[in-house]
């Protein structure tokens, strides 16, 4: 894992809960917001996934305070997923300038605050010393205290339905979230260069699947060896594999497409930015990838998935509905991630590496054969 993201969570381990205790000495509830458009703060630090399915919430805000401001605190990891937003008037990066950011959102004067943490307690503790009246958030910890509007974080919910339930708190409103309906707006008449070379690629082959082979934890990588090998078993059906990632997957692309015609393969790892890679996998006609951010980005995009689980927990993170294919063997001791954090697994990721590659060719080809590839 990053090192900055886990010197983050330690610092919350010991400073969080004084933090909260801090804050509720040093602010005290502001104006009611109830006779004027609120101006709203969404809190949102971790990773790309938690900001992707944070996309249904933000747009019922939306329609339920059209004249609100509303901003998002995030970090540099993920502010780039919610850049292009259309449903917010600003992203806040608190990590680009701590001091000077986070004390900006403490003089704001927001009216509302929905912290979408899950466990960290120092976004609670910002959350109060906002003097919002009206402050939602989960209650999974002494963090509760921090809240007006404290919300159980269900273990066995869809993310993205916990963070409705977040806004509900709020509204007194109850959202439903239609699993079959993509939720994540792109536009890719931004990047007509890209998708262009991928409908060339695209041209006389049965359609495209997309490998993403990283992930940030360890434990959720199924490993460059198997997907080189699920890379080969695809082009042999006469698919095009496109790989995707960023610089730090750059190495393990290189090794899977070793054993690939340069005809079958587009590699685009470490080429595209964040928004211009959701382009390109809005486009595909399925995505490999174990349990990771762009396997979010996919199911926000509509785009149908193959996804490999063990560490986390199927039911809160894995994609919904038909055109969605999950892998997991189900062991004795998995899932064993909670609120974020994956322990180091001393059966080496047996989870895993249990999944075959041939497991995972049957998947891919059975989503194929049930939808129509896309057109690019």
């Amino acid at each position: 894992m990053n090192w900055k993201i886990e010197g983050l969570k330690r610092i919350d381990g010991i400073l969080g809960g004084i933090a909260c205790r801090v804050s509720r000495l040093l602010a005290s509830p502001g104006k009611d917001p109830r006779n004027v458009p609120p101006k709203i703060l969404v809190i949102r630090p971790g990773g790309i996934g938690d900001a992707v399915l944070l996309y249904p919430a933000l747009a019922v805000l939306r329609q339920e305070f059209p004249g609100s401001a509303i901003h998002v605190l995030a970090e540099k990891r993920n502010g780039g997923i919610l850049a292009g937003c259309p449903y917010i008037d600003g992203v806040l990066l608190y990590d680009s300038s701590p001091v000077k950011t986070l004390a900006g959102v403490v003089k704001a004067g927001y009216d509302i605050v929905i912290d979408t943490e899950q466990w960290h307690r120092m976004t609670a503790a910002l959350a109060y010393l906002t003097r919002a009246p009206v402050r939602a958030g989960f209650a999974t910890n002494e963090r509760a205290r921090q809240f007006t509007h404290p919300v159980t974080h269900g273990r066995g919910d869809y993310e993205a339905v916990s963070f409705l339930n977040l806004v509900s708190a709020v509204t007194g409103k109850e959202y439903m979230f239609d699993e079959e309906k993509p939720f994540l707006p792109i536009d890719p008449g931004k990047y007509g260069k890209t998708l262009s070379a991928l409908g060339e690629f695209k041209n006389g082959k049965r359609g495209v699947v997309g490998i993403f082979t990283g992930a940030t934890v360890k434990e959720r990588r199924w490993g460059t060896l198997k997907f080189a090998g699920l890379a080969k078993a695809l082009a042999g059906e006469g698919l095009g594999i496109v790989l995707l990632g960023g610089p730090g997957d750059v190495r393990s692309s290189a090794e899977v497409k070793k054993g690939l015609d340069y005809k079958s393969v587009l590699d685009l790892t470490g080429k595209t930015p964040l928004m211009e890679t959701a382009a390109v996998i809005s486009m595909l006609d399925v995505l490999v990838s174990g349990d990771t951010g762009l396997m979010h980005i996919a199911y926000g995009a509509g785009t149908p998935t193959v996804s490999l689980f063990g560490a986390g927990i199927e039911e809160k993170w894995a994609p919904r509905g038909g055109r969605h294919a999950v892998i997991n063997k189900r062991l004795p001791c998995s899932p064993c991630t909670e609120f974020g954090y994956t322990p180091p697994c001393p059966y080496g990721v047996r989870c895993l590496r249990d999944i075959s590659v041939d497991d995972v060719r049957k998947s891919t080809l059975d989503i194929l054969s049930n939808m129509q590839v896309r057109k690019v």
